[in-house]
């Protein structure tokens, strides 16, 4: 029995180590991938969304996909500032874009919930609502945060922008 506990120890603090090897903790001298810069203007359209201006963000936002199309983040903040702007028909082309780039999104997951509740389209929120069960094994805001907002829907209190 020792042995296989001795073993099991062992095979952990390797399975654990790896991480740290692979982060550059190793110094193997292998370069390691820079981190991608954020694009200023995804920084000042984060900081226009935190001020409620939803409709100067998204002229930004709208460079930052411009630039990498690639860019799941961005989409989703401009799904949010059109949502939140009052078009939430609108914001729903831009979370599923994030989606279709980045299947486990779960903050598109969260907001194209939202706009489906704005739109009165509880069945579609609730969808949403259970794939972030699926994704989020422990729970996590996203899911919370859905959830409570699905919980005042079905109480009668109608989402606002």
């Amino acid at each position: 029995m020792r042995s296989i506990l001795v073993a099991a120890m062992t095979s952990a603090a390797i399975v654990l180590s790896v991480p740290v090897l692979a982060a550059g903790g190793g110094g193997g001298g292998m370069e390691q991938p820079q981190a991608k810069p954020v694009d200023a203007n995804y920084t000042r359209a984060k900081a226009m969304i935190e001020a409620r201006d939803y409709r100067g963000a998204v002229p930004l936002l709208q460079q930052v996909v411009a630039k990498d199309p690639r860019n799941a983040d961005a989409y989703n903040l401009m799904g949010f500032a059109t949502r939140k702007s009052g078009d939430a028909a609108g914001s729903l082309q831009y979370y599923q874009q994030a989606l279709a780039i980045d299947p486990r999104h779960i903050g598109a997951y969260e907001y194209l919930g939202e706009a489906y509740l704005m739109m009165g389209r509880l069945p579609d929120a609730e969808q949403q609502l259970a794939r972030l069960d699926s994704l989020c094994t422990f729970g996590c805001t996203e899911y919370r945060m859905l959830k409570a907002a699905i919980a005042d829907f079905k109480a009668g209190k109608r989402p606002t922008n």
